[in-house]
């Protein structure tokens, strides 16, 4: 019996140790993920300021960069509790989705994978959803559970396209696909090739989707030559007399650097005890509008994502 009994005791003291083990690793797990949170919230908050006093003064245009310059499409930003990378993405860098064309929204679904029947069905809705007619779409949406209106006015948030007609989450958010080496590569969506506060101007050559070019008219060696430049190093504007030919008719819609609208999307990593960086991840973007007349700290905030997707970053960490 006192065998048995001891037996018991030390299974349920197992049992015990195992769960409180499970705890403390569980809370070590979200303390370490919210410190990374607050880490990335004030690295995209620091890109902001590098984004306003950054570039050399107006005064001597011809002084270096201080600590970011149009172009620049990637920021590593070093603190002592750990590392974050911030992504600085033009919104000119993509098309307006309310100023786009037929033409332009057919070429771009075309690229993206749809067929022609599917891509014209799916350009026809974000037609009739941002200035169309009443009509056959309508009584669709009424007709659905729960039930809804197209708008027929300028789209505001770029979410409304997931209700419009053909429009489906791996359309709007892209995925992963497997390379011919058995690797996953991102496939953008049209999230990544869209915006609702982008100016119509030239697209940003260091930020612009792949996808973006194509749909251009870029020929598809040209934009992966473009792609493996910019992954050395941003292209700058000495480098443009030389890219300009490769982008064929459409060269004059690209050029260096954004305008006053720009997403950053910062993701930060935590440094352990033994000085490397822990695994685990947190991303948050924002978009933002630089030199607003309207708000005193001269800049806007638009949007924020406090979960945002971390696509595969240049090679910034350190090993």
């Amino acid at each position: 019996m006192v065998l048995w009994l001891s037996a018991a005791l030390s299974a349920i003291a197992f049992s015990v140790a195992s769960n409180v083990r499970n705890e403390i690793s569980r809370t070590d797990t979200a303390l370490e993920g919210m410190r990374a949170y607050y880490l990335a919230c004030g690295a995209a908050d620091r890109a902001v300021n590098y984004l306003m006093y950054g570039p050399a003064p107006w005064t001597e245009p011809t002084a270096p960069a201080r600590w970011w310059e149009q172009g620049m499409p990637l920021l590593h930003l070093p603190f002592p509790e750990g590392d974050a990378a911030v992504e600085v993405i033009a919104e000119s860098s993509k098309f307006n989705v309310n100023i786009m064309t037929e033409d332009e929204v057919q070429r771009l679904l075309a690229v993206l994978g749809l067929p022609p029947a599917v891509a014209s069905q799916v350009a026809m809705g974000i037609l009739h959803w941002r200035a169309g007619q009443i009509g056959g779409l309508d009584t669709l949406y009424l007709s659905r559970s729960p039930s809804f209106r197209a708008p027929h006015t300028s789209i505001d948030q770029l979410e409304e396209l997931m209700s419009v007609n053909g429009i489906t989450p791996d359309l709007f958010y892209g995925g992963y696909s497997r390379g011919p080496q058995g690797g996953l590569a991102p496939r953008a969506g049209l999230r990544d090739c869209l915006s609702v506060v982008s100016a119509g101007y030239a697209f940003d050559i260091n930020t612009v989707n792949p996808v973006v070019m194509l749909a251009m008219g870029v020929p598809p060696s040209s934009v992966e030559a473009i792609v493996a430049m910019r992954r050395e190093a941003p292209i700058r504007q000495m480098q443009m007399p030389v890219i300009k030919p490769m982008l064929g008719p459409a060269a004059d819609r690209f050029r260096v650097g954004g305008y006053l609208f720009y997403t950053l999307r910062a993701t930060a990593r935590m440094r352990r005890q033994d000085g490397k960086l822990s695994d685990l991840r947190r991303t948050v973007a924002m978009t933002v509008q630089i030199g607003s007349r309207v708000s005193p700290e001269g800049f806007r905030i638009l949007a924020w994502q406090d979960n945002a997707a971390a696509p595969p970053l240049f090679n910034v960490w350190p090993n």
